[in-house]
């Protein structure tokens, strides 16, 4: 599984190369970006469009990491609440296992009755 995920990961980083060299000229283009508010205007100096996509790339990286840490807290989180569920249900488990078997003793007039029910059920 190793080699297979390797082998993606090369020909992902050859799909990106080859996309670049490609469309060069277009993504080589300088752009700027403003901004007008009422009360705020602002305007980015000139950039290529190779910044701007690395730019975005790694905005999304940084935030997915953070998505990435908190589900990553949130299920430990969930995993220590089961785990102590399942102990405590493993302890009322085995207190219940270690309960003395008793048999109710039957009254002999008791016992009479019930050969005489189970006689007559046949």
């Amino acid at each position: 599984m190793k080699h297979v995920r390797v082998v993606l990961i090369i020909l992902f980083v050859l799909l990106i190369i080859t996309v670049a060299v490609q469309n060069y000229t277009v993504m080589a283009t300088k752009v700027t970006f403003r901004l007008n508010l009422l009360f705020f205007n602002h305007e980015t100096p000139p950039m290529s469009l190779y910044l701007v996509v690395i730019i975005a790339f790694l905005l999304g990286v940084i935030f997915m990491g953070f998505y990435g840490i908190t589900e990553r807290f949130r299920l430990k989180r969930e995993i220590r609440l089961l785990k102590k569920e399942s102990k405590g249900k493993d302890q009322e488990l085995q207190s219940l296992r270690n309960l003395p078997v008793t048999a109710e003793e039957v009254a002999p007039e008791d016992d009479q009755k019930l050969q005489w029910e189970s006689d007559n059920n046949r």
